[in-house]
């Protein structure tokens, strides 16, 4: 006999009845979108001229929709597959990088956003240091890397996307010192208030930032060298506690 009402049977080869809720109706009487996922690759970009800029990962669209626009890398989800799956698969087939730790920001659902139909797009971040990117940016012609604060105009809900990405970068820089490692394991103090800067987009006063980032900082006893001008101390993030190496992740 089927269960009704709000007995929430289901089909789990044990003789149970499929899963039908109080309206009577099973899962697939129900419209399904489809869901998609897109990323906001955060880098600082090197410049000869001036400091580092933030900016974001561009793909030129290949497919027959949109055709030759610049966007952020994406994929629709597979059956069975994770977002996080998704978002490797994506970055790895449409850009050839992977990251360690992309981080969820939001679900686009205007049921009018995408064309194409019905489409949710799970919105993602990640913060990758330059060097992750060289390679596929020198080898792909379909790649590029735009200013995060002036992106151009992006399919979709892209530019949001991006927006989102920065002010979640945002807020985790205003807390702990370079918590996504876009610097190497060792810098000097002025390298670590020019990561904070771009991020922030706007200069940040010396000493006000020094005694604000000192207290998280570890000295290494050691001074830079290779660069013009007077060798600065170089400083370490303190490891987690609980975790050897890697911390802020």
């Amino acid at each position: 006999m089927r269960k009704t009402g709000g007995d929430r049977g289901s089909l789990d080869g044990t003789g149970a009845a499929p899963y039908r809720d109080s309206s009577d109706h099973a899962l697939a009487d129900y419209p399904r979108p489809s869901v998609a996922v897109d990323t906001a690759v955060l880098t600082l970009e090197p410049r000869s001229d001036r400091a580092p800029g933030l900016s974001v990962l561009q793909i030129r669209r290949g497919t027959s929709h949109q055709h030759g626009l610049w966007a952020l890398p994406g994929a629709f989800l597979h059956e069975g597959e994770r977002l996080r799956d998704a978002v490797d698969r994506s970055l790895c087939e449409k850009a050839g990088v992977g990251v360690e730790h992309p981080h969820q920001l939001h679900v686009f659902d205007a049921p009018g956003r995408d064309e194409r139909g019905w489409v949710l797009s799970v919105a993602h971040v990640a913060v990758v240091p330059f060097e992750l990117l060289a390679t596929a940016l020198q080898q792909g012609e379909d790649l590029r890397l735009a200013p995060a604060s002036n992106p151009g105009r992006l399919p979709y809900d892209h530019n949001d996307i991006v927006d989102r990405a920065i002010d979640h970068l945002r807020d985790r820089y205003a807390t702990a010192p370079d918590p996504d490692r876009l610097l190497p394991d060792t810098f000097t103090l002025r390298a670590l208030r020019l990561v904070h800067e771009a991020v922030a987009g706007h200069r940040l006063q010396r000493d006000t930032f020094r005694r604000a980032v000192e207290t998280d900082l570890e000295p290494t006893g050691q001074l830079s060298s290779g660069t013009r001008g007077r060798p600065a101390e170089l400083f370490r993030r303190p490891p987690q506690r609980g975790s050897p190496e890697k911390a802020e992740h």
